[in-house]
């Protein structure tokens, strides 16, 4: 019983970490980068928890289409620190 209280924690940490890391990122490709990890961290919680499904659909839709949609985005517009 401990250790998934363990697992749980540790998963809930990295996701908030990496949640306030893509928020406070001065550069826009590390804000990028964190979302991503967030996300594929947000995911393992869900595959952790028992729902695949659930954790799949997250790798393919917001991994796969939201972060790389950022990165065209980001390529094209030529994006800029913020400031």
């Amino acid at each position: 019983m401990i250790y998934y209280t363990v697992i749980f924690l540790i998963f809930s940490i990295m996701l908030i970490i990496f949640s306030l890391r893509s928020i406070s990122a001065k550069n826009i490709v590390h804000s990028i980068v964190w979302l991503s990890l967030f996300l594929f961290a947000l995911s393992a919680l869900f595959f952790y928890l028992g729902s695949s499904l659930i954790g799949s659909l997250e790798i393919l839709v917001y991994v796969g289409a939201v972060v790389t949609l950022l990165a065209f985005t980001l390529m094209l517009t030529g994006g800029k620190e913020f400031e």
